[in-house]
């Protein structure tokens, strides 16, 4: 049983590099909203949450595509 630590390495990078992305993503739709995410999540807004799953989603796919 051979251990490809290149392609373990290869995907840890990748995942570092997608929620890197994610964050920055977020920060910017933070700028451009005006409106409080962190305060409407911790009162439990769900509106607010499908916001934020909905950003983090079409981020991932996007990363995904270019990693192909």
């Amino acid at each position: 049983m051979n251990i490809d630590w290149m392609e373990i390495l290869r995907s840890i990078g990748y995942a570092t590099i997608g929620i890197i992305l994610m964050m920055i993503c977020m920060f910017i739709f933070d700028l451009c909203v005006p409106y409080n995410f962190n305060k409407e999540l911790k009162e439990k807004n769900v509106g607010a949450g499908f916001i934020i799953a909905g950003i983090f989603i079409a981020v991932a796919i996007i990363i995904r595509t270019v990693i192909r």
